[in-house]
């Protein structure tokens, strides 16, 4: 990818991910990046093609870091362990690939978002399908109950740590409630 492409997907996310998105102008990014205006606009068409790039690099680091974290799981109740440790961490900040965390930057997205139909929302629901994929895919279990009660608990988590700033003591609950499976 070309350098300063790379500059401004990397400040537009920073910048998107920490104040949101309808709060960053073009400006703030061209002035953090140091990037000149007509550079952007030779990448992208516009700030919604720059939201398109910063979700897409969002979600190959969520996916890569999600991955590594439950792939040596040997169990249902490893994985959902593993799952909400990691998302502890993360919610402690504590997770340097993800940053400081601010919630998830794929619902905050789809809330500043009210069209439903656009590329945007598609790719916020797209991230979440993958998200529940990767997560089937290491189940030893086919019950869909079993990945629902997860992803739901999962999504219900990350929006309570980040409302409450209680992320410990979430992800704690979410393995009690799922020691059941």
């Amino acid at each position: 990818m070309n350098e300063k492409r790379a500059l401004l997907i990397d400040t537009a996310l920073a910048l998107f991910y920490t104040k949101g998105i309808n709060s960053v102008g073009i400006n703030e990014i061209l002035k953090t990046s140091g990037i000149a205006k007509k550079t952007l606009y030779g990448h992208f068409e516009g700030k919604e093609a720059l939201v398109l790039a910063a979700l897409k690099q969002r979600h190959e680091n969520f996916i890569t870091w999600l991955e590594a974290e439950i792939s040596e799981a040997e169990s249902d109740q490893e994985v959902i362990k593993r799952l909400f440790d990691a998302l502890g961490s993360w919610f402690n900040s504590k997770e340097p690939s993800l940053g400081d965390f601010r919630g998830c930057f794929f619902i905050n997205t789809a809330a500043e978002f009210s069209d439903k139909d656009s590329d945007i929302s598609h790719y916020c629901r797209e991230h979440k399908e993958e998200v529940k994929r990767l997560i089937k895919n290491k189940l030893t279990s086919q019950s869909p109950l079993l990945l629902d009660a997860i992803c739901i608990l999962k999504e219900g988590a990350i929006t309570t740590a980040y409302v409450t700033g209680k992320g410990s003591e979430v992800t704690s609950k979410c393995i009690k409630i799922l020691s059941a499976y």
